[in-house]
């Protein structure tokens, strides 16, 4: 975080003060009692934040569709930091999302200089054969490149129409020297994020995105910019219920009934108040209150949790008379695992992570030389016991490599009680990250020749 209080998503460092964060920029907090078959990133709390995530979680309620977009970028090596975003998508995964995986490969041409060529070579071999390795199944995943979509490139630039340089220094911190493949790289990103909705590419259903809080900067503008796309705005009732509201826009003023001179056609909105409820009749309601003059519908017996299922049916409606339709993402925030020397983890930087293909040996290493949250000497670790929240074994233990909630408790109290030694730890941690790292070898082997079964057909 800056010192304007913007979050830089492009920073070496980052903050981790996640509850200044989540207050910061609104995001709502998990409540793991409403989370089903949690995995141990939200049991433990590290996945600690969210936008709508109960929208996703009334899909998973109703088996209604909803689908998981992530993204990679196709240059350096893939590390411990990026398999916490797959654990997350293999979980919303097995909860019945489908998935669509970005290669950013124009990004990194763009900004990187990899070209498509061997961005496609690293994107397949170093990011989606451990994604395979890691659990995702390609029944259900489609990973795509940016080069071979088009769509996501006019998409970007239709509703870039929608934004202005004035909301990017606000989101970004951009200035007159910031150059112009910066700027346009989070409006390709949007196109990425939103792109999924169209009818092509599985059709509106709402999507959610699991990042690192750093990146919230890009789910924030895309949420601002589908909401402006919104021919109808559902709104809570001060007295009960919900209303539903007409957003006259240029492209839609006719279809409203608005004539040049600003008079309304009342035999039009009349219609279009009617198909308004007709797009609600599978919600039930027996109860409208309509004002076609001033545009709005007030349905008194809709409850708050019907929101998103609301907004789905007057999207779909938008939809057949000509407008995008676009629900905005839904997002989940996860703590960064510290790096092991104590800093962000980086591929450019071998020595703070452990690489999905490092050797058992070269590991160790990395972990017995990692920082420490325990005392100088043994005699005063066995009276003080060591601070877990500094310790990069513990952590990595907490994060990676102990599936067992009640053996981590377990090491977390006899490390802090003193009786744990730092160099024990370390050593639990290298025999935990061992298993972790021939076990993704062994189903990186079952993959090989096989890769091509995650690919969306405009990819392979």
């Amino acid at each position: 975080m800056d010192s304007d209080g913007r979050i830089d998503p492009w920073a070496s460092q980052q903050s981790t003060d996640y509850a200044r964060i989540r207050d910061q920029f609104g995001l709502g907090s998990i409540d793991i009692s409403k989370i089903p078959n949690p995995g141990i990133l939200h049991r433990r709390g590290l996945v600690f934040a969210h936008r709508d995530l109960d929208v996703i979680l009334g899909c998973m309620r109703r088996s209604d569709p909803f689908g998981v977009l992530t993204g990679l970028m196709p240059s350096g090596k893939m590390h411990l930091g990026h398999s916490m975003v797959i654990d997350q998508v293999r979980w919303f995964q097995e909860q019945g999302g489908d998935v669509t995986v970005t290669v950013a490969d124009l990004e990194a041409l763009a900004t990187r200089g990899t070209s498509l060529e061997d961005g496609r070579e690293n994107a397949l071999q170093e990011y989606i054969h451990n994604y395979a390795a890691l659990g995702l199944n390609p029944k259900s995943t489609n990973v795509y490149f940016q080069s071979t979509r088009p769509s996501v490139q006019r998409l970007a630039f239709t509703l870039g129409r929608r934004t202005n340089l004035s909301e990017f220094e606000a989101i970004y911190g951009f200035k007159g020297e910031t150059n112009l493949a910066h700027v346009q790289a989070p409006l390709v990103q949007v196109g990425d994020i939103v792109h999924p909705q169209l009818d092509e590419f599985g059709g509106l259903r709402p999507i959610v995105v699991p990042v690192g809080v750093d990146q919230d900067p890009h789910l924030r503008l895309t949420r601002g910019i589908t909401s402006k796309t919104h021919w109808f705005n559902v709104k809570t009732r001060k007295n009960g219920g919900l209303s539903v509201t007409l957003s006259v826009q240029e492209d839609n003023s006719e279809l409203f009934g608005v004539s040049q001179n600003g008079r309304v056609d009342r035999n039009i909105r009349d219609s279009i108040f009617e198909n308004l409820k007709t797009s609600l009749k599978p919600m039930g309601y027996s109860d409208y209150i309509s004002n076609p003059k001033h545009g709005i519908l007030d349905i008194p017996g809709a409850k708050e949790e019907d929101f998103p299922q609301v907004r789905m049916c007057v999207l779909a409606l938008e939809r057949q008379m000509g407008g995008m339709g676009l629900m905005p993402p839904c997002s989940t925030y996860h703590r960064f695992a510290i790096g092991m020397t104590g800093d962000k983890m980086s591929s450019s930087k071998p020595e703070t992570t452990i690489f999905m293909d490092d050797s058992i040996e070269s590991m160790s290493k990395k972990v017995n030389r990692a920082y420490s949250g325990g005392q100088p000497t043994v005699e005063e670790h066995r009276r003080l016991g060591g601070d877990c929240s500094k310790d990069v074994a513990f952590q990595y233990l907490q994060f990676f490599f102990e599936q067992d909630d009640n053996e981590l408790l377990r090491i977390g109290r006899e490390y802090e009680s003193g009786k744990l030694l730092a160099g024990e730890i370390k050593q639990i941690c290298i025999d935990r990250a061992s298993e972790w790292l021939s076990d993704l070898s062994d189903k990186r082997d079952m993959w090989d020749g096989r890769l091509d079964e995650f690919l969306a057909q405009d990819s392979i």
